[in-house]
């Protein structure tokens, strides 16, 4: 009986702290896990970096509200077709027909109002349904009939470009014959003038659409069925979600936005041009991937794509006002994608 009370004296004597199996984590490890956790935060950092480099090199030219709200000009097309762009690469598709999508809804616009004397808005809901019906077509060749989204959008990417070249006759219609005959179709180009500072309807459109997306990719139901879907499909599947009619959804949204983006660029532009746009749908991937917006599907931020549009305007104009030749453009923006998606990969280690 002694013994077992001398036992139990060592025992209240020995160490009580509890084993710990946290693995240490050094400093990268912990910036993987907040890059992982903050998908816009690289873009942003970028951007304020960009900004900082250019108001640093260039000076006063740059530092000033016209400047930069200029910027914010020059993404607008840009932001409301990446937007469509976003929510197809999220489930891990892409889309190579949004530009051709946006210019053909521009040509139907313009077309059924001068061709065919529609009234314009009548004229302008043709043109929404036409972006829409394309992004439709798109959808149920990936939904339905299986097919590779590359694949599909590359080809209704040809098919929609010579459909506008076909159908506009290869013709423009003039900024003043709209601004006398259907000044509507010029509504987004509308400025608003605060102090140095000029902003545009299609500026604040994109800015709206963007937040009301981020607020339904990350708080509703259909925003955390779209990005199951692209994280896993066949997981989304078997847990009830409607892979086929996300897809079909998600592809006929991104045809309106493109759409809404062809009125856009009549604002921007002031005339209706079969030729505008051209690089729209690489403009749109370019800023989805800059962005931080994985291409594997089901991972990234809204916010980070206009982020990523954002670096792609600081970087072409601050070089053009620091008067460098425009090359150099594409050459730091083929080096951003290219560390934009190392940058990807190295953060999904995390998840894996």
């Amino acid at each position: 009986m002694a013994q077992a009370q001398e036992f139990e004296k060592v025992l209240d004597a020995s160490d009580k702290l509890v084993a710990s199996f946290d693995e240490h984590k050094s400093l990268l490890k912990k910036a993987q896990h907040l890059l992982h956790g903050n998908q816009a935060a690289v873009p942003l950092i970028v951007l304020i970096l960009s900004v900082a480099i250019f108001g640093v090199l260039v000076g006063g030219k740059f530092f000033n509200a016209f400047t930069l709200t200029l910027i914010i000009q020059q993404v607008a097309i840009v932001g409301i077709v990446g937007a469509a762009q976003t929510l197809v690469i999220l489930t891990a598709g892409i889309d190579l027909s949004v530009g051709a999508m946006m210019v053909l809804s521009s040509v139907v616009m313009g077309q059924f109002t001068f061709r065919y004397g529609l009234p314009v808005p009548v004229a302008i809901v043709s043109g929404l349904l036409c972006g829409t019906l394309c992004g439709f077509i798109n959808g149920w060749l990936v939904a339905y009939m299986k097919l590779p989204p590359f694949i599909v959008t590359l080809g209704t990417w040809q098919i929609f470009n010579a459909t506008k070249y076909l159908y506009s006759a290869n013709e423009t219609i003039r900024t003043q014959d709209i601004e006398s005959q259907a000044p509507l179709l010029q509504f987004f180009g509308t400025q608003i003038k605060m102090g140095g500072a000029v902003f545009t309807l299609g500026v604040i459109f994109m800015v709206l659409l963007v937040l009301y997306l981020w607020y339904v990719l990350n708080y509703t139901a259909w925003g955390r069925r779209l990005y199951a879907v692209g994280d896993d499909p066949d997981a989304a599947d078997l847990a009830g979600v409607p892979v086929k009619k996300m897809l079909l959804t998600t592809y006929t949204l991104s045809g309106l936005i493109c759409g809404i983006a062809g009125w856009v660029l009549i604002g921007r532009i002031g005339s209706v041009s079969p030729t505008a746009g051209e690089f729209a749908n690489i403009e749109s991937v370019t800023a989805v991937v800059i962005g931080g917006i994985s291409l594997f599907g089901g991972r990234g931020s809204i916010l980070g794509m206009i982020f990523g549009a954002l670096i792609v305007g600081v970087f072409s104009l601050g070089l053009r006002l620091y008067g460098a030749d425009p090359q150099w453009t594409y050459l730091l923006i083929g080096v951003l994608i290219i560390a934009a998606v190392a940058v990807d990969q190295w953060i999904r280690k995390v998840a894996g």
